[in-house]
């Protein structure tokens, strides 16, 4: 059986007023760690994403997605829990703690992922607003010192709280391209372009194959240099580009 999230936000505006309500209840002055620029780009990537799924029938859900292996189900489902994946760490950050972002690791989130698949259309579009709703609402109101306690992703990473509202950010830009329809990198906002791709060429070392080397920053189209770092660029059906190394997957 999927865990259903609990906590979600009433009614339209809801996540920008508990946003608001979060901050009052916090310190006094203004925050240094609050990431208020990422949680806004999270409720805007979020809407976005539940309009693209609205209209979603139970074939559509069924056909592959753009992941190798993955329907559309296994992408929205991935997504939701993904989602209640936040509210796991945000609450034990909150008190101090560390736990792992998926029950089982790796091994627990696949589980989850194909054991939620195969619902109704339905099922997975309010799956997707629920768990998005939740934890924008957990968000809202955590007290602005514990932004900076440790947490850890489900490959072992640490990284402090205030990260976490930018990898939603990213999980919600990237999977949008996947679910198909005619959308591509293209579409990823020049914020995200911007953001994102500065981030993920800091990381590339570390991914290339031994003796490979990265093309220039410049060689390649921003948005195309964006969807290869992030294994998201066809490359055999775009014979005008330079020859590209296969990378290691991202993190």
């Amino acid at each position: 059986m999927v865990r259903r999230p609990l906590g979600l936000l009433a009614g339209p505006g809801g996540t920008l007023r508990r946003m608001a309500a979060g901050r009052a209840a916090g310190a006094t002055g203004a925050s240094r760690t609050r990431p208020d620029d990422d949680l806004r780009r999270v409720d805007d990537a979020q809407r976005r994403f539940e309009a693209a799924i609205a209209d979603l029938d139970d074939a559509q859900v069924r056909a592959p997605c753009a992941l190798p292996g993955w329907t559309v189900g296994h992408l929205l489902t991935h997504v939701a829990r993904n989602a209640d994946s936040h509210v796991l760490r945000t609450h034990a950050a909150e008190r101090g703690e560390m736990v792992d972002q998926y029950p089982g690791g790796f091994e627990g989130r696949a589980q989850a992922i194909e054991e939620g698949a195969a619902r109704p259309a339905v099922e997975l579009v309010e799956d997707v607003r629920t768990s998005g709703a939740a934890v924008m609402a957990v968000w809202a109101l955590v007290p602005d010192g514990a932004w900076a306690n440790v947490t850890r992703d489900v490959g072992g990473r640490e990284r402090p709280l205030s990260e976490l509202p930018a990898r939603r950010w990213q999980e919600l830009e990237v999977h949008l391209t996947d679910l198909g329809g005619g959308r591509s990198p293209r579409d990823w906002p020049d914020e995200f372009v911007a953001i994102w791709l500065q981030r993920l060429r800091e990381e590339l070392p570390g991914r290339l194959p031994a003796g490979a080397t990265a093309p220039q920053p410049g060689t390649l189209d921003e948005r195309d240099e964006l969807a290869w770092l992030y294994g998201r660029l066809d490359l055999a059906s775009r014979p005008d580009l330079p020859v590209l190394p296969q990378l290691g997957p991202w993190a």
